[in-house]
């Protein structure tokens, strides 16, 4: 299963790094990153390929999570599928 993760708020030190350690930890793979600071705000989106992960969505969710509010930012995780039917235009 595809995942998209974006993370939004503040930019700070570690972010990329924390997000890139839990996927490591887990088996995820990351197949693409994309971030940009637009006046000091940090707005990374990240697909990942869950195929080999230790740990289910829901599982990721939380720690994802956990992760956000330890860095003061929003970390999500959406099923890729999702993602895409709730952003067409149309």
């Amino acid at each position: 299963m595809k995942v998209v993760i974006t993370v939004v708020g503040v930019d700070r030190t570690g972010i990329i790094a924390t997000v890139s350690q839990v996927m490591a930890e887990h088996q995820i793979n990351i197949m693409t990153i994309n971030q940009v600071i637009l006046d000091g705000i940090f707005n990374m989106a990240m697909i990942v390929d869950m195929e080999q992960s230790t740990v289910d969505l829901e599982g990721l969710q939380a720690i994802l999570r956990e992760k956000g509010d330890a860095l003061g930012v929003e970390i999500r995780a959406q099923n890729q599928a999702i993602f895409d039917a709730m952003h067409q235009v149309g």
